[in-house]
């Protein structure tokens, strides 16, 4: 049995302007010590997926449908009592800003060791011991003076790191990472990335990895998912998504990389903006923006579907297999496409 599965997850907000389809339709599996990517540009529904998934979307204006098992459990249809035993413990989240997640008015250290406390039954002096060492884990100088301060007193890049540390204080089953590394230097970026990857192959913890920056999906993730408009529209193991993406969209992601081949100019860039989501263009949600757009993009949308000889590939996208083969390789020909496994 997979860590989670999830199936048909759907998510919706009501606003003034009419209705949200924020995520729409999207499933996947993830196994136990393994790392998925979610990659898109911003608004595409990474997001609010993993929020979902923890039921930590605004009641009163959202809708969520679907299922996702943990270890067998529901997380969508649990009791409010059951699900906050399971958030911290079985399910961490780091979130994007620490500065709106982090209590200003409490000091670390009441955060951290609440962290703790919450889920186990250990002395405070225990539990401080424990959220030293574990801010001396994710790179903070100085733990122990550290512990007194307040979020206020702390660096954008030091107050991420708090977050980091207090999601990892309990080791749970599966570790949400919502672009973890923003504001961190390179060093620093490093350092996380490394402690995330000791967790895994200590705990056995999944990681699902929220980002924008492909180059730490190349370095960490195992399998990859890419959404657009609340969609996944290609999954696959991170190699073969990098040596042989089968969506239009993937090559202009990897295509808007930094190029360090010789003759490289121009970083190119995806034409056009995402839809709204209020208002999702009819058949497949990329077809203003695609390049090889046909007839049948504009009115049918397309199925998540597996790639011809790859049963851990999948593609949503009308194009034939032979023709995504042509021009996948007119896309790698570009001197601004080398999309090369670091």
């Amino acid at each position: 049995m997979p860590l989670l599965e999830v199936t048909d997850l759907r998510t919706s907000f009501s606003t003034e302007d009419g209705t949200v389809r924020a995520v729409d339709g999207v499933s996947f599996t993830l196994e136990r010590g393994t790392v998925l990517g979610i990659v898109g540009e911003s608004g595409s529904g990474k997001s609010v997926t993993c929020l979902s998934l923890l039921r930590l979307t605004p009641r009163r204006v959202s809708m969520t449908t679907g299922s996702a098992l943990l270890d067998g459990r529901d997380l969508l249809s649990m009791d409010d009592r059951a699900l906050r035993d399971v958030r911290g413990r079985q399910v961490a989240m780091i979130f994007q800003d620490p500065m709106t997640s982090l209590n200003p008015v409490r000091t670390i250290e009441y955060q951290l060791t609440e962290a703790i406390s919450l889920h186990a039954s250990v002395p405070h002096a225990q539990a401080r011991e424990r959220a030293r060492d574990m801010l001396t884990a994710v790179g903070i100088p100085n733990p122990a003076e550290r512990l007194k301060g307040y979020p206020m007193e702390l660096s954008g890049g030091m107050r991420q790191r708090v977050m980091i540390a207090m999601a990892l204080l309990n080791k749970p089953d599966l570790l949400i990472a919502d672009e973890p590394t923003t504001a961190l230097d390179v060093t620093t970026q490093a350092q996380v990335l490394r402690l995330l990857a000791e967790l895994r192959s200590i705990s056995g913890s999944a990681i699902i990895l929220i980002t924008h920056d492909l180059g730490v999906v190349a370095g960490i993730c195992e399998q990859v998912l890419v959404m657009y408009a609340g969609r996944v529209v290609e999954r696959a193991p991170v190699r073969r998504l990098f040596a042989a993406p089968s969506h239009p969209y993937t090559w202009g992601l990897l295509a808007s990389l930094p190029a360090m081949n010789v003759g490289a100019s121009r970083i190119r860039s995806i034409p056009g903006s995402p839809p709204s989501l209020l208002a999702t263009p009819p058949g497949c949600p990329f077809h203003p923006r695609c390049p090889l757009v046909m007839d049948r993009c504009r009115t049918e949308r397309p199925m998540l579907e597996t790639v011809p000889g790859e049963s851990d590939h999948a593609v949503a996208c009308h194009l034939p297999p032979e023709r995504r083969v042509v021009e996948r390789s007119r896309a790698a020909a570009s001197p601004t496409a080398d999309t090369r496994l670091p």
